[in-house]
């Protein structure tokens, strides 16, 4: 693990062993390691008997995280489970009974948690991923949810309420700024369209054997996009 993230490891578990209740945003790009201290913040508060929820804006990440998390913990008595739209009725209605029974440690869940009424037997930590992808009324359901309860927050783009919130002392802030060993830091440049530099970046990246993915904001043309590319990268 790099310095920077040791030092927000440290600073969670520091955190979680407080009796205040923790808000802390770690903030780092993709790759560089939020998830392990979202593991690592996890172990603790099941270890103290405590429950915990990882809310994720998507049923495709509930899976990976789900993956990810049984087999980080496979070797210990950690019930994990999902709930999202992969999930039948019946299954979706066993877990939260699970849930609130506390029989289920840790569940990793979609914005289907947040209209499902859950009660939890022991809520101890809420860990939420990509936070600018809820929304206000979400937002307020996680607030009832959490009275006492501490928050852990992972985003590689805050959103500027929650960033102005954490430059100003109302929530902690840790930045994971150091890419994992043999992985190079992104970079992020903001240009007026330029054909020539346009295809210098796509070009560099297919001569590696690598793939380029082309985002435009408008379907109305996004063929007349697409053909200009075919010419400068045929």
């Amino acid at each position: 693990e790099t310095e920077a993230q040791a030092d927000a490891i440290a600073r969670v578990l520091e955190d979680l062993g407080k009796s205040q209740a923790m808000d802390r945003i770690v903030c780092g790009d993709v790759g560089f390691g939020k998830t392990e201290v979202a593991m690592r913040a996890a172990f603790v508060a099941v270890q103290a008997g405590r429950q915990v929820v990882v809310l994720v804006p998507t049923t495709l990440l509930a899976q990976q995280h789900l993956a990810n998390f049984r087999d980080r913990f496979a070797d210990w008595p950690v019930r994990i489970e999902a709930l999202s739209r992969f999930r039948t009725a019946r299954e979706s209605d066993a877990v939260i009974e699970g849930i609130e029974q506390g029989k289920i440690d840790i569940v990793i869940a979609t914005h289907r948690l947040l209209h499902a009424n859950v009660r939890f037997r022991e809520l101890g930590l809420i860990i939420i991923d990509e936070e600018h992808r809820f929304g206000v009324r979400d937002k307020e359901k996680l607030k009832a949810l959490r009275a006492e309860v501490h928050v852990l927050t992972l985003t590689a783009t805050p959103i500027p309420r929650t960033l102005n919130m954490a430059l100003g002392g109302l929530r902690d802030l840790s930045l994971i700024t150091t890419p994992p060993p043999g992985r190079l830091t992104i970079k992020t440049f903001v240009n007026e369209w330029h054909d020539a530099t346009i295809r210098e970046a796509m070009m560099r990246e297919l001569r590696r054997g690598g793939q380029v993915y082309f985002v435009h904001n408008e379907v109305r043309d996004i063929e007349k996009v697409a053909a200009s590319l075919r010419e400068l990268v045929p």
